[in-house]
């Protein structure tokens, strides 16, 4: 009978091979998982705009027509058309520019002033008055209606700019304040040392080297205070009539030929474009709004 020769080569594969497979297994499970549930959150996130978008080029018996079609045989511009000459819609829009952009400037200009003070000064009271700045936002907006209500009448701003664009101070400043708080707070005090051994007032010392570098932090709050202001319709409801209306009272005002008649086709072609300038602005500061995002996540 013949010996085994030693030399032979061996199978090698059995458990090691059996332990590489199942790992390759699991890898690719996990991979699969993983792009399901993004593909799941990007339908579930994107689909309403998209649905508004075929709504709003829609003709209205497509809309209304049942088994729902998720594509017109038609494109119909109509809806736009209608919205684009309508003169209260364009006064809104108009408004909520207006509105919007200078609660985020006032927000910005006396948030990050208040911000340094919190976050780069020392003084007694420093904490109590930063969580009491936080505790304003913990109120909700039908709290604090009533009392709104009244300063706005007994000042006689009611149906006018102004009346918005104070009492959305009321959420969007607190917010700016807390979260810029947290950016000077973390900068690194050699700047602001060096800058004043240099001869640096403290205001230049802010306004030239520390303010620059919070950049991503106002262009991040600045952008979630326009968002806010933009979209706010309870206040924006009872403080106007007419004349100071922004775009989301206007929206909810679309009526039809009878009383139970919406017209969706008019209502999904504005709601696109009060859409579009915010989409605009997040793909025009997104790296901005990265950085101010992840900023102070690391401390360092």
């Amino acid at each position: 009978m013949a010996a085994a020769n030693p030399t032979a080569p061996q199978p090698v594969y059995r458990e090691g091979s059996k332990k590489g497979f199942g790992a390759l297994l699991l890898k690719i499970i996990s991979k699969a998982l993983f792009f399901l549930v993004v593909a799941f959150i990007l339908i579930y996130t994107l689909f309403p705009f998209i649905w508004a978008i075929i709504s709003s080029i829609s003709p209205d018996a497509t809309i209304a027509h049942t088994p729902t079609k998720y594509w017109p045989d038609t494109i119909d511009w109509s809806h736009y058309k209608f919205v684009l000459n309508n003169g209260d819609f364009i006064r809104a829009f108009r408004n909520s520019v207006i509105v919007s952009v200078s609660t985020v400037i006032i927000s910005l200009v006396f948030g990050s002033f208040a911000a340094y003070a919190l976050g780069r000064m020392k003084f007694r009271g420093r904490t109590v008055t930063l969580y009491l700045i936080l505790a304003m936002t913990m109120f909700p907006q039908i709290a604090i209606l009533g009392s709104l209500f009244q300063m706005v009448r007994n000042f006689g701003l009611y149906d006018r700019l102004p009346a918005l664009i104070i009492t959305y101070l009321t959420f969007t400043l607190p917010f700016t304040v807390w979260v810029l708080t947290n950016f000077f707070r973390a900068m690194p005090a050699e700047l602001e040392e060096a800058a004043l051994v240099d001869g640096a007032t403290p205001f230049r010392t802010f306004w030239e080297i520390l303010l620059p570098l919070a950049m991503p932090g106002l262009v991040t709050t600045g952008l979630l205070a326009f968002i806010q202001a933009w979209n706010e319709f309870l206040f924006a409801l009872t403080f106007t009539l007419q004349r100071a209306r922004t775009v989301q009272p206007a929206l909810a005002s679309f009526s039809g030929n009878t009383q139970y008649d919406l017209p969706w086709g008019n209502i999904m072609a504005a709601s696109v474009l009060v859409t579009i300038p915010l989409v605009l602005l997040v793909l025009i500061f997104q790296r901005k709004i990265l950085g101010g995002l992840t900023a102070g996540a690391v401390k360092g």
